[in-house]
């Protein structure tokens, strides 16, 4: 599932592109479980005529501010991405939502495993209010994330994939910063001393900034993996330190990745420079 380095990705891409400011003229809905609430056909008629005001990402939500004051929220969940074109062309089979705007711009949703949802609501808080803090806020501090890090006795893995603990971090990423931080994806967040905490926020914050200096992961060529607008692939797969990288060496002490599962989760970690806690 694309996590806060590729949503992020996304929202920059489709502001570079030029759709902020540009109204919407006609949106056709091929698989109408794409559309989170209501009809398909209300939907498309509820948003075609709005004006896009601003793009921008919350946790792993896309964020489209229309000028009415509605709020257009996209999830891509597993395979959603976006492609635009300068003609309404042909709809394949795994395009889902098609946007036409006043510039003649098509933006095309495809989506091959169909779990992205679009959500048009005049209440967004409904849906974002209960999400934790974004990593990358500068008001969110190394003293409040050990804050919230107090009010738990949870395995650190799971709290960290926990989005209304802290927004937009998945599996890839909370591997990579329990890596850098050195830290077993099994302890409890209780048992974290302060410099232990002091080194993982550092790491959070690190490899989600490299990853959007990247311009996301791609994992493979398959269709299900990241691609951003218009099939670009990311490229911080070729700065994984752990993930999926099972049998080769840590880059840290030479020994051999291994993978485990924590909290039902395939998880990456160096059995030295992570020390179990058993």
């Amino acid at each position: 599932m694309p996590e806060l380095p590729e949503v992020e990705t996304v929202a920059r891409d489709l502001r570079q592109a030029g759709l902020e400011g540009r109204r919407i003229v006609k949106v056709r809905v091929g698989w109408p479980k794409s559309v989170a609430a209501g009809a398909a056909g209300d939907f498309s008629r509820a948003l075609a005529g709005a004006t896009i005001l601003r793009i921008w990402r919350r946790a792993k939500y896309l964020v489209f501010d229309l000028a009415d004051g509605r709020v257009l929220l996209v999830h891509l969940r597993m395979t959603g991405r976006f492609s635009l074109a300068r003609e309404f062309r042909q709809r394949n089979p795994h395009e889902h939502v098609v946007l036409l705007l006043d510039d003649g711009t098509s933006v095309h949703f495809e989506d091959p495993r169909k779990f992205g949802r679009w959500i048009l609501t005049a209440a967004p808080g409904r849906y974002l209010d209960a999400l934790g803090p974004e990593p990358l806020d500068p008001a969110f501090t190394a003293a409040a994330f050990a804050e919230r890090l107090r009010a738990h006795r949870r395995q650190i893995k799971p709290l960290l994939l926990d989005q209304s603990f802290v927004a937009g971090v998945g599996n890839i990423y909370a591997d990579e910063a329990l890596w850098a931080a050195g830290i077993h994806p099994g302890r409890n967040a209780v048992t974290l001393s302060g410099a232990d905490v002091e080194r993982l926020y550092k790491a959070v914050r690190q490899v989600l900034r490299r990853g959007i200096q990247n311009q996301g992961t791609s994992l493979g060529t398959a269709s299900t993996n990241f691609y951003s607008t218009g099939g670009r692939r990311g490229r911080n797969q070729d700065a994984l330190r752990v993930f999926r990288r099972a049998g080769e060496p840590c880059p840290r002490c030479g020994t051999a990745i291994e993978r485990l599962v924590v909290a039902q989760r395939g998880t990456h970690i160096c059995p030295r420079c992570q020390r179990s806690p058993a």
